[in-house]
């Protein structure tokens, strides 16, 4: 409750953010923590996103009025997605569809249910849903066109799975008319780099004010030693690797070795 009351205070001193807007009206978001350190015992943790919508008045479960969404969105990634068949008795990867510059990690929280808050066309442009978001594919591709749905389908399904994908509609909690609070979970397996927090306040499906924001999730330590290392200088990582390979094998060797 003292770490509640101590953002609380700080959102209305002095915000992270503020709100671009047509209507006058400010809306001011703050996140628990800017930075995520990720460590060898790193199993996930979640951020908590703090807001004031002021000068507004929201009745709860009114669709017509103020609703509130925030998306969370990982640095961009090309991934492919593969179905599998079947070959001469045998599962193999059939055909393929690898989505250009899609997030590498999307949560959306909101007040009410997403395709309630605007139309089709609004929430397209903006991103907002994991029926909404951009999935371009590549040029080159061997998937026909009427599967292509079943391949975007599978992709969100298979991210949901593994935690890097969410929403969690009407999850955002209003502790006064004007302020409210969302938590949004990371997983363990959260990528790297650096995050967009993105705010949006509707009124009759028009947004009339939005914030944004960075999250860096990091590694630390050893990790982002040998990380760095990695992604840097691979040759020199790869030799590192194997020497240190050999050097295990010959210590367990002497350990274990009876006379």
């Amino acid at each position: 409750m003292i770490r509640l009351a101590v953002l609380l205070a700080a959102l209305l001193v002095s915000a992270n953010a503020f709100a671009q807007n047509r209507h006058g009206l400010d809306l001011v978001t703050s996140l628990s923590s800017d930075v995520i350190s990720i460590q060898s015992n790193f199993t996930g943790t979640e951020i908590v996103i703090f807001g004031q919508a002021q000068n507004i008045v929201r009745q709860p479960n009114d669709p017509s009025g103020y609703e509130l969404a925030i998306v969370v969105e990982g640095p961009p990634q090309d991934i492919t997605t593969r179905r599998k068949g079947r070959f001469l008795g045998v599962w193999v990867n059939r055909e393929a569809e690898r989505f250009q510059n899609v997030p590498s990690f999307y949560a959306v929280a909101s007040t009410i249910d997403i395709g309630n808050m605007a139309n089709r066309t609004v929430l397209d442009e903006l991103g907002i849903g994991l029926n909404h978001i951009n999935l371009a594919v590549s040029g080159v591709s061997n998937v026909p066109l009427a599967d292509r749905d079943d391949f975007r389908r599978a992709f969100v399904r298979l991210r949901e799975e593994t935690g890097l994908y969410s929403e969690q509609e009407t999850s955002i909690t209003f502790l006064t008319d004007t302020m409210f609070r969302t938590n949004i979970p990371l997983p363990a397996n959260i990528p790297v780099g650096k995050y967009k927090v993105k705010s949006f306040l509707f009124h009759h499906g028009d947004v009339v004010s939005q914030t944004e924001q960075t999250l860096d999730v990091a590694k630390t330590g050893f990790e982002q030693i040998t990380f760095e290392l990695a992604q840097n200088y691979p040759l020199v990582y790869g030799l590192l690797a194997v020497a240190l390979a050999i050097f295990t094998g010959w210590l367990a060797g002497v350990i274990f070795r009876r006379d």
